[in-house]
């Protein structure tokens, strides 16, 4: 168990942001991070059955085993602690998970290099390009679901990319 805490917020004191994150797994073998307001917050959800895995949605989920982060007193040793392994390392759909969000990621730097940014304008323009108002030329940008089903409808193709947030931490 770790608390950690952001940065403060509307007023709100360091109390109300720490949170406590379990790593938590189930019975398919999948190891997920959860966060909880407090301990009590977890037994509460676990006793109504209210927690599933983030992987698979199964519902039969427990805490898992987690290393401790013990400090070591001053001048004892000048040896580096070792590096604990997480959890996920040797999860192959973790693994699995990872390598798509990194092909994700790469695409969404590929699209954004090689292709104009149209925002909310995407419908509009894809049509105008598709009808030949505008010429061709490779856009991106949002579509609401009927909209992209009114593109569809007008044999306008286009793909939807799911857009990873990138991580610049």
């Amino acid at each position: 168990m770790m608390l950690r805490a952001s940065g403060l917020a509307g007023g709100r004191t360091v109390e109300s942001l720490l949170m406590i994150v379990y790593d938590l797994s189930c019975d398919k073998g999948h190891t997920f991070e959860a966060w909880f307001k407090d301990s009590a917050a977890y037994d509460r959800q676990e006793k109504k059955k209210q927690l599933s895995c983030a992987i698979c949605g199964s519902s039969r989920v427990r805490k898992a085993l987690m290393a401790p982060s013990i400090g070591s007193a001053k001048g004892k040793g000048d040896e580096e602690p070792a590096p604990v392994q997480s959890s996920y390392a040797n999860d192959p759909d973790m693994q699995k998970a990872a390598a798509l969000m990194k092909e994700l990621a790469e695409l969404r730097k590929h699209v954004e290099a090689n292709a104009d940014y149209v925002g909310k304008k995407f419908p509009d323009e894809a049509r105008k390009i598709h009808y030949g108002e505008k010429s061709r030329r490779s856009i991106y940008g949002e579509a609401s679901t009927k909209e992209a089903k009114e593109l569809t409808e007008e044999g306008i193709e286009f793909a939807r990319i799911p857009w990873m947030p990138r991580h610049d931490s």
